[in-house]
């Protein structure tokens, strides 16, 4: 046989016309070494006849031959025959044509055809020859196969140099097999053929066709697994039998066999399959029992309100921390959500530490840490082995069933108090309160003791009016007069309620000593801090202070307006969570104005921790709540705020209050300013449209709002612009209603008035206006020098109108005196305007309070008023149950720059 001649035609590729389609399968099968040669034989002489075993892509093994005709002309045939259905010329042939015209494999099977054939054995000799017994043949009728898949190890080797340095393994297989009614041997799907012949002891020789369509069916049924055949997850390792494994990736073991026992097993074995491994297999499971558990809370920082929480277990003696090994399943995509809808389903975790074996934790016991690892984890948490947990999480954790937590003393006992807390204590008003509180500031003054008794900090964030001031002087004189306070409470505040705060105190509470830090010569009174029960400072002093303030030891620190702090970069923020305080409260109507970063800003001075790190509550609850609506997580965030934050609304508590009517006056604008603002908004909008579509909406935010500012400012009156075309248009149908129609039938009718604007430049204009009609007013903004002055005169009835600044008067200010409130412009934010509006509706109003908003008709003011709308949704939905975005997105854009 001129083996040269052959091997040349096959180098050719001109074999490859012979199987047309099949040919490119072939090769793909002959490169993934899907090909194992049997047998080579020369027939006739002249016919090189290969026989192999041909695993294709849905891992079916078929028995293929392949004859090599040589004949005249130095031209090869090409025959073939196959047991999978096509029968010849099919891919699997192609695979072996493929197969043997590779280099590499072309001495093997030239070996095979010139070794020699081994010799027959010797005749037995005529006396020792046994009688030849007649031998019965059973056919067994054609029946159902049952899988099986057979998972055990076998042995292999990798070769090296030599043979000496050949490395020996034990490697994980799956052996896919079958068993029919009948038959006593278990025969594998990936060996096919037609028919099993076997023999018993009783010389009957026993024949059963094979199912072959079904095996088929079988094996596709655990295609879905991922197994490899053998010699493609374990490429160049030796080993008997190889066509007849499947196998994991090397590498990939531990994870895939995880994932099979956890949740592939059960569906097979529902599929009717039947799954064995062997003593020697590994991936054992370890189910934890309370036991194992070895898990600790110990303090972390100097105040007591952080706890390090450090979970593992004890296995066979050695400690293995649960932290990484969950946080690595959290970020492989396990949510609460599954946990929660199999609790008593068990979970399996891959170990590192104990080898080839996993651990079994079952749902229930497994949903209270990833809960909390979902909101707290960070990639430190993964580094370091621990959790950074909160003072309430931590006692609570401590009560967990079957924990088994080590932890200080004092958090045991909270978790104790905790478990069996009913209902808020009984408080005994302090007898040096010279104020009568109503039932819900009662409640209020219980609520802040509980979390004074319990170690806890928390945010009073009642309506603007609904007496938080009151509440909070009750809250420091019962502390006072109990002997708690052995050192001074600190009130941080706007500038603007300084004296406020310390006249309410003087007020409600006389027998507390009281002193403020403001002004120049505030350090010349550091020495006395020490010998008040009350000090009382700004934000922008408590910056310049702080080196000092943060000496001291104070008993409650409490932030009015803690808005002020929702930046939590801002110095402000810093300097606040740098103070050492035993109790922390935070006073606000609005605990969130814009989004939810707010709130966690201010939980982040109460309770480092209490709401995760930033970026964890991001992803947990902010994201989900204001991009997605997603009720879960909004539900998941009221309830874990619900016992540490305190909000009543006027109409739930306040029922005595005077009624308030909000009357929207919608202002059509002239011809003149109908055709400026149209002038200006087709420009923005051309500026604008060009930027996002360069550098997207949030890149573009600068610009948005530039555009939008310049429409409002048209809409209150063009003389806010500073361009030409602005400074024609004299008249503003704004100002003119407000100064022609509205002012001069609430005045006749004795109302006293409250404006408020944005604008400052507005303001003036106004003041413009009521000086040549001579109308009596005083005025309030940032630069206003003495803000006691303007106020006194006001309360007083010196003035009916009073000209406020939003930013400067919308908080801190008690003008009860006032009847009627006027927003000359809308603003973006609804919380802002409430605020301004409580000025005037609050305890000690005793008339019905009426709120004017001045808006123009189809301008930007209206669509601002419908994001008001959605916007106090979302605040709302905080602390009621349904949230909705607060971000401008591009559809609020166009909609807010839509032509008249």
């Amino acid at each position: 046989m001129d083996f040269a001649t052959v091997w040349q035609h096959l180098h050719s590729k001109e074999w490859m016309w012979t199987f047309g389609r099949n040919a490119v399968e072939g090769t793909q099968l002959a490169k993934a070494g899907r090909v194992r040669v049997r047998n080579a034989e020369l027939v006739d002489g002249r016919d090189l006849e290969i026989t192999a075993h041909v695993t294709d892509t849905r891992l079916t093994l078929y028995e293929t031959t392949v004859t090599l005709r040589w004949q005249e002309q130095k031209r090869v045939t090409i025959l073939s025959r196959c047991l999978c259905p096509a029968g010849t010329l099919c891919k699997h042939a192609a695979a072996l044509v493929a197969h043997a015209s590779d280099r590499q494999h072309q001495p093997e099977i030239e070996e095979r055809v010139t070794k020699p054939p081994p010799p027959p054995p010797p005749e037995p000799k005529a006396a020792d020859a046994p009688a030849a017994k007649p031998v019965r043949v059973e056919q067994h009728a054609k029946a159902a196969p049952k899988p099986l898949l057979l998972l055990r190890r076998i042995d292999a080797s990798l070769p090296g140099k030599d043979a000496k340095s050949a490395k020996p393994l034990r490697l994980p297989v799956a052996d896919p097999m079958v068993i029919y009614p009948g038959c006593p041997d278990r025969l594998s799907i990936l060996v096919r053929s037609p028919e099993h012949v076997w023999h018993t002891a009783d010389d009957v020789k026993h024949r059963m066709p094979r199912d072959l369509d079904a095996e088929r069916a079988l094996l596709r049924e655990i295609m879905f697994l991922g197994l490899l055949p053998f010699m493609e997850a374990h490429p160049g390792v030796l080993t008997s039998a190889p066509l007849n494994h499947l196998a994991v990736l090397q590498g990939h073991e531990l994870e895939f066999w995880k994932t099979f026992r956890q949740k592939d097993a059960p569906q097979l074995e529902k599929c009717g399959w039947r799954i064995e491994a062997s003593n020697d297999f590994g991936f054992d499971v370890i189910p934890l029992q309370d036991h194992h558990w070895v898990t600790e809370l110990s303090t972390e920082g100097a105040q007591g309100m952080i706890y390090s929480l450090e979970m593992g277990v004890e296995i066979e003696g050695r400690r293995v921390s649960l932290i990484p090994i969950l946080a690595e399943a959290v970020q492989q995509g396990l949510t609460v959500q599954e946990v929660t809808e199999s609790p008593d389903a068990p979970f399996l975790f891959v170990v590192p530490e104990l080898g080839e074996r996993l651990i079994s934790l079952p749902g229930h016991r497994l949903l209270p840490i990833l809960t909390i690892l979902h909101e707290l984890f960070t990639p430190g948490a993964k580094k370091k082995g621990k959790l950074m947990v909160d003072r309430l999480r931590a006692a609570q954790l401590g009560m967990q069933q079957g924990m088994a937590l080590q932890m200080p003393k004092e958090l045991s006992a909270l978790g104790e108090k905790l478990a069996s807390f009913t209902e808020l204590p009984q408080v005994e008003l302090p007898s040096g309160l010279r104020a009568t509180l109503r039932p819900y500031q009662q409640e209020g003054l219980r609520w802040l003791q509980f979390l004074r008794e319990y170690g806890l900090h928390g945010i009073l964030a009642d309506d603007m009016g609904l007496g938080k001031t009151v509440q909070t002087i009750s809250h420091l004189c019962t502390e006072v007069e109990s002997g708690r306070a052995d050192r001074p409470s600190l009130i941080l505040a706007p500038t603007s309620v300084l004296r406020n705060w310390a006249s309410e105190i003087k007020k409600f509470a006389p027998a507390l000593r009281v002193m403020i830090l403001h002004g120049e010569n505030r350090r010349e009174r550091f020495p006395y801090i020490r010998q008040q029960h009350v000090v009382i400072t700004s934000y922008p002093l408590l910056i310049r202070d702080i080196e000092k303030l943060q000496t001291y030891e104070w008993h409650v620190a409490v932030l009015d307006e803690a808005h002020g702090i929702k930046n939590a970069r801002a110095k402000a923020a810093q300097a606040a969570r740098s103070l050492n305080a035993r109790h922390r409260l935070c006073l606000t109507g609005t605990p969130m104005e814009n989004h939810l970063g707010e709130l966690w800003s201010l939980f982040h001075f109460l309770m480092p921790g209490f709401l995760g790190e930033q970026d964890a509550f991001r992803a947990f609850f902010r994201n989900p709540i204001e991009k997605k609506q997603c009720a879960n997580a909004q539900q998941r965030l009221s309830a874990r705020l619900q016992p540490v934050m305190l909000r009543r609304t006027k109409d739930a508590v306040a029922k005595d209050l005077p009624p308030k009517t909000e009357i929207l006056n919608t202002i059509e604008l002239d011809k003149t300013q109908a055709d400026l603002y149209e002038t200006i908004r087709a420009a923005v909008h051309k500026t604008v449209k060009e930027a996002i579509d360069a550098q997207g909406v949030e890149r573009s935010h600068l610009i948005v709002l530039d555009a939008l500012l310049k429409l409002r400012q048209v809409c209150c009156h063009p003389h806010l612009l500073k361009t030409e075309s602005a400074k024609k248009v004299e008249t503003s149908a704004k100002t003119e209603f407000l100064m022609e129609e509205l002012l001069p039938e609430l005045l006749e009718e004795g109302r006293r008035i409250l404006i408020f604007s944005q604008f400052t430049q507005m303001l003036e204009l106004l003041e413009q206006q009521f000086v040549e009609k001579g109308l009596r007013f005083v005025k309030l903004t940032g630069s206003t020098a003495d803000r006691e002055k303007p106020v006194r005169e006001f309360q007083e009835g010196k003035v009916p109108l009073f000209l406020i600044s939003l930013k400067a008067g919308g908080v801190g200010l008690n003008l009860t005196t006032a009847d009627t409130v006027i927003h000359y412009d809308p603003w973006w934010n609804p919380a802002a305007e409430a605020q301004a509006t409580d000025r005037a509706h609050r305890i000690g109003q005793t008339r019905p309070v009426f709120v004017h908003k001045l808006i123009c008709q189809g301008t930007i003011e209206e669509r601002i008023v419908e994001m008001q709308r959605r916007k106090s949704a979302l605040i709302t939905g905080l602390l009621t149950g349904s949230t909705e975005s607060l971000k401008l997105t591009h559809e609020d854009i166009k909609e807010l720059l839509s032509p008249l």
